[in-house]
């Protein structure tokens, strides 16, 4: 797998940035029933090229842009991402019903995020 495939876009403000994207591009957001303030994001139909994502609470770590691999073991990728300079921003955690998500920076800085899917995470 190894490909992006999930964007967050950091707000300090969910609601107003959700309106924005409705508004500007016709994007269907809603708030997700997790155990995180957390808006899913659907760019379009899945029958065209393109990603669908969501809106999570800024901070010190996250602001603008993340975008997410999806990786088959997220314990092995977060051992390569060490082994070759980066660094683990925020280790892995469970999603509950989803999968384990973990965030690092790269050698030149960027944060990234890594996801495996596991429905059972958390449960």
């Amino acid at each position: 797998m190894n490909r992006f495939t999930h964007f967050e876009l950091a707000s300090n403000d969910l609601e107003k940035t959700a309106q924005f994207y409705r508004d500007v591009f016709g994007w269907q957001i809603q708030k997700w029933e997790g155990p995180v303030d957390y808006w899913l994001v659907t760019t379009g139909d899945t029958s065209t090229p393109g990603i669908n994502g969501g809106l999570m609470q800024a901070d010190d770590n996250f602001r603008g842009t993340v975008n997410t691999i999806e990786v088959n073991d997220i314990d092995a990728a977060i051992a390569k991402v060490k082994a070759h300079g980066g660094e683990i921003i925020f280790d892995k955690q469970p999603i509950p019903g989803v999968g384990f998500q973990a965030y690092f920076k790269d050698n030149a800085g960027i944060i990234v995020g890594l996801h495996q899917a596991d429905p059972r995470a958390g449960l």
